[in-house]
């Protein structure tokens, strides 16, 4: 494998689809207030959004092959990395300056926007190259930050980040999506985070299914999925989210269907990792959802 298909792999492009979802969360939004965000503005949005995503999951790659941990993670199609540099040990250093380049690409898209809305911008901006550079070598030893980070990065970072970007408003439709993505987005990392324990406890990582094992982590996966459903359905009830974001509901029933199977597959490497791909569906098709139904 070359150095730069080892690159693009450390990428973890089939993930990145997260991060323009949760910007279309924001730009359906904008839309809602009735005031369509710049052409121009909201592709940036969009572009610099991925290149974040990009950016983290590059560092990520590269700093778990610097400290051993891939060396002994068990990879499954959705946790453990992909496996890109301890194929190719010699694009190491390739993977760390794309994760900077990307990274310096995000904060000159920060600038313009940072000169065009001021103060805000440069709070949720630091705020997301902060949660950057610091996740993976800092916040996955400190059990709650590890689990409301990705969740604050993806959620009212990433999503509030959008709507100031586009000049639209903060207001309780913005916060209550930006929620449901917080919760939903912490569940995510933290389901993932159950194959990879062992071995993130020998390299002293310290999330919350180490120090709580894995069955208390299942059951705090439970509570994290139904709080976010929760959140959508007080805010179609109390009016902050439009009628028809009940569309989102319609992965609710898959989402139960995970819970109630999720306690029996903890010790079942198959059965798990068929619940670690419905979680990514789940995820990805309410966050969807809820996109069209804020904009109908």
């Amino acid at each position: 494998m070359s150095e730069t298909v080892a690159v693009v792999r450390a990428s973890r492009p089939n993930f990145l689809i997260l991060a323009p979802l949760c910007v279309g969360l924001g730009v359906a939004v904008a839309w809602q207030q009735g005031s369509p965000p710049a052409l121009l503005d909201t592709l940036l949005v969009f572009v610099g959004a991925l290149l974040a995503h990009a950016a983290v999951n590059l560092l990520n790659e590269y700093e778990d092959f610097v400290s051993g941990l891939d060396l002994i993670t068990s990879r499954t199609p959705f946790s453990g990395g992909s496996g890109a540099l301890p194929e190719t040990p010699g694009a190491a250093k390739r993977v760390l300056v794309a994760a900077l380049g990307t990274l310096a690409l995000v904060v000159l898209i920060g600038l313009y926007f940072l000169c065009q809305r001021g103060l805000p911008m440069l709070v949720l901006g630091t705020a997301g190259v902060v949660l950057v550079l610091t996740y993976t070598r800092w916040i996955t030893r400190s059990p709650l930050l590890c689990l409301f980070a990705p969740g604050m990065g993806f959620g009212p970072v990433m999503i509030l980040g959008t709507l100031v970007a586009l000049g639209a408003r903060l207001d309780a439709t913005a916060i209550t999506v930006s929620v449901i993505s917080l919760l939903l987005v912490s569940e995510l990392l933290l389901i993932n985070q159950i194959p990879d324990a062992e071995a993130d406890r020998k390299i002293g990582r310290r999330h919350l299914v180490i120090t709580l094992g894995t069955r208390a982590a299942a059951r705090l996966v439970s509570a994290l999925f139904l709080s976010g459903y929760a959140v959508l359905v007080v805010g179609i009830v109390t009016g902050w989210l439009p009628l028809p974001s009940i569309l989102s509901l319609a992965t609710a029933p898959f989402a139960l269907w995970l819970v109630w199977k999720l306690p029996g597959a903890l010790n079942q490497p198959d059965s798990l990792n068929t619940l670690l791909g419905t979680n990514v569906a789940i995820l990805l098709a309410t966050l969807a959802l809820l996109i069209v139904g804020l904009s109908l």
